[in-house]
Formats: C-alpha cells, sequence, structure tokens
C-alpha cells in the first residue's frame, strides 16, 4: 500500500503541471477565436491565481476537516471540469467563469499535497515530486501543438487534458482509504541532516486549528513568505522575459534565445530529478543556499560583456539549475522550522505567498523595461536573489538559535 500511494502522489504531481502551460502554448490561437485581443490573457492568468491564493489560504481548515485524500480527490475533479468546460467554451467571459474552479482546485491540492509530502517523506520525493510537476508541465504543450497541427483545434487539448484529470479523479476517490492506513513518516530531524522513512499504520494525531493571524505570528514565517516571494518572483520572469532580453539586449537570434529560455525550464525539471539523489546527505538549507547563490551566479554570467554570447546562454542554464531544489526545499523544511502542527497551514501561506510573487513580478519587470530596457533584466534578477537569500538565512539564523535554546 504504501508504494501504491507513492505511486498515486507522483502521478497527482504530473497532473498539476498538466493544465500549466496550455494557456501559454494554445493563446495565439485561442484569442483569435475568440475574437479578442492578445493582452486580455493576462486577465484569464490574473482570475486563476487569484483563486489559487485563496484556496491556499484556506488549504488548512479545509484539509483538516476532510482530509488530504478528499481534498486532493475533489480538488483535481474541479480542475477536470474546469478543463472541460474551456474545451466547449465559444466566449472568452465561459474562459473566465471557468477560472475560477480551475485556481479553486489548483490552490488547494497544491498546498495539501507539499504538506503531506513534506511531513512524512523525504528530501529526494519532494524534488522528484516538483520535477513531476515540470514533466506535466512540459508535455501539454505537446498535446496542443499536436491537436492544433491535426486540425482538431484548442478545445481538443483541453478536453484531452481534462479526461485524463477525470481519470485521474477516479483514482483518487478510490485510493481514499489509503491515506489514512499508509503513513510513512518522516522524523522529526534537523533540516542538515539526512531524512529517513518509517512505516507507522496508525493514524496521525488531530490537530487543532491554526487560523491564518496566528500562522502569520509564528516567528520566522514572515522571513520564509519573502524568501519564497522572491524565488518565484525571480523564476517566472526569468521564464517570460529571458528570451526577449537576448535577443534584445545581447543580440541574440530569436530562435537561439526561445531554445536557451527553454533550457531554463528543462534546467529546472531535471536539476530537481538530480538534486533529488543527494537532497538527504545536503539537506534543505543547503539546497537553499546552493541554489540561490547558483542562480546568482548565472544571473551575472548574463552581464559579462564578454565576446561571445556563450557565457550568457550558459549562464541562463544554470540559473536554471540552480533554480531547481529551491521550491521543494523550502516546502520540505517547513514542519521543522515550523513543527508540524503549524505545517499545513504555514504552507497553505507560503503557496499564496508563491503566487503572489508569480503573478507581480513579470508584470512589474515589464513595467520597470518599458522605462529602463530589457538590460536590466540580470539586476532584477540579481536583487530577487538577494532578498530570497538574505531572507532564508535570517530564518536559518532563527532557527538554529531556537534549537540550541531547546537542547540546552
Amino acid at each position: 500500500m504504501y508504494s501504491l500511494l507513492l505511486a498515486i502522489i507522483y502521478i497527482a504531481f504530473i497532473s498539476l503541471g498538466l493544465p500549466d502551460s496550455l494557456i501559454g502554448a494554445g493563446w495565439p490561437v485561442m484569442h483569435r477565436d475568440l475574437d479578442v485581443p492578445i493582452g486580455v490573457a493576462g486577465i484569464l492568468t490574473m482570475i486563476i491565481a487569484g483563486g489559487t491564493i485563496f484556496s491556499s489560504l484556506a488549504s488548512e481548515r479545509v484539509t483538516r476537516r476532510f482530509g488530504v485524500g478528499l481534498v486532493t480527490a475533489v480538488s483535481v475533479g474541479m480542475t477536470a471540469a474546469a478543463l472541460i468546460g474551456f474545451s466547449v467554451s465559444g466566449e472568452f467571459w465561459m474562459l473566465c467563469l471557468w477560472a475560477i474552479p480551475y485556481g479553486l482546485g489548483a490552490g488547494a491540492v497544491d498546498a495539501a499535497l507539499n504538506n503531506y509530502v513534506a511531513v512524512h517523506y523525504a528530501a529526494r520525493h519532494m524534488n522528484w515530486l516538483h520535477a513531476c510537476w515540470g514533466l506535466g508541465a512540459s508535455i501539454s504543450p505537446f498535446v496542443m501543438s499536436w491537436s492544433l497541427t491535426a486540425g482538431l483545434g484548442w478545445t481538443s487539448a483541453y478536453l484531452i487534458i481534462g479526461l485524463i484529470q477525470v481519470a485521474l479523479t477516479l483514482a483518487l476517490l478510490s485510493s481514499i482509504p489509503l491515506w489514512g492506513k499508509v503513513n510513512p513518516v518522516r522524523p522529526p530531524e534537523s533540516t542538515d541532516a539526512a531524512d529517513a522513512e518509517t512505516t507507522d499504520s496508525s493514524p496521525a494525531p488531530a490537530r487543532a486549528h491554526v487560523p491564518l493571524s496566528r500562522a502569520v505570528r509564528i516567528p520566522g514565517v514572515p522571513l520564509i513568505l519573502a524568501a519564497f516571494f522572491a524565488y518565484c518572483a525571480l523564476e517566472t520572469t526569468a521564464i517570460l522575459w529571458a528570451s526577449s532580453y537576448l535577443v534584445a539586449d545581447r543580440g541574440v537570434s530569436p530562435a537561439t534565445a526561445a531554445a536557451f529560455a527553454s533550457l531554463f525550464v528543462l534546467g529546472i525539471t531535471a536539476g530537481r530529478f538530480l538534486a533529488g539523489f543527494v537532497a538527504d546527505r545536503i539537506g534543505d538549507r543547503w539546497m537553499i543556499r546552493g541554489g540561490f547563490i547558483a542562480v546568482g551566479v548565472g544571473a551575472v554570467m548574463l552581464t559579462l560583456p564578454v565576446g561571445t554570447d556563450a557565457v550568457a546562454l550558459v549562464g541562463l542554464v544554470v540559473a536554471g539549475l540552480g533554480s531547481a531544489p529551491i521550491y521543494p526545499a523550502i516546502i520540505h523544511s517547513t514542519p521543522v522550522n515550523f513543527g508540524r502542527e503549524n505545517s499545513q497551514a504555514v504552507i497553505g501561506i507560503q503557496m499564496a505567498a508563491a503566487y503572489a510573487g508569480s503573478t507581480l513580478a513579470p508584470p512589474l519587470f515589464g513595467a520597470i523595461a518599458a522605462v529602463t530596457g530589457l538590460g536590466i533584466f540580470p539586476v532584477y534578477i540579481l536583487l530577487l536573489v538577494a532578498l530570497g537569500l538574505v531572507m532564508s538565512e535570517r530564518l536559518n539564523v532563527r532557527v538554529r538559535g531556537r534549537d540550541t535554546v531547546t537542547a540546552a
């Protein structure tokens, strides 16, 4: 049962990534069919982001009441319904309506699954699971491309992914009894130590509700929220703007820039698979620290005034590889940093901070670049790296001080 539940969780993470690239991949065709300006895609993403933030903040109360298995199944079911709704939408306002359950479902399942894995599984699984998200996000553009090439239209791509989500919903519903019977427990240890796994068939103890107002006042929580905001801000800004920077400021050909911009995303996915092999030995703190430093090195490489573009292009790949372990390590360290009894509430807030960073930072950079030019891109990334690194290191100092007092 242990292996079966773990396999289901892996598949669920692939499912989480599947819808995330569909709008971007299909929008050049979608906006023409819907007869709307290309820029209104931002309205859809804002609605989805608003839903994810709301459901992330509510995840602690909902998961505590209904259990992670049922919350995961229902949330995936909501995204499935939304995707099928997209496939039958002939007007933009219909997409906006379906974006509401899409966002609500995505945020709830993200927070619930991340907390479950952080509490019960070793660091390697957190990295591999988030690599599975990247795998799902990489698959859906190919589904969209196939649908358009085959003359089936963008609606068929949404229908295909929606039906896959329906199948996963049924699998998750059938797995609900496993979540109570199979309870691999990750022991409470320092985030600098290797994780171990044991199997405990007893149910987890009931947790008291942790209000958001109390969770945000837990010492260190504002620091990790700032660090998480910074990381997700730099990741999405790089994904959206790196190619434009390479073309406009470095004179790289559009085809080459697009290829290396995609390598940034592939670097994140591949980096998480590789990080899984060393995460238990290195520990979450060093994974976060090393990741931010590597992104900073990559950003510096983008600015070096050398006679070849190879250094800048390699710098983008280095930044992608450096980004890989940060998100999983921040999530995985939450139960140790703030206590298992608080982890679901804190992870819900972290998810909200992540979505806020992902939503706000790219358009903010666009507004700044409209005034300063795209050459400011590496500086913008470096500022976010500095914010994330400083905040995470301040949290480490606080946690070490707390552990020292406790041991004494």
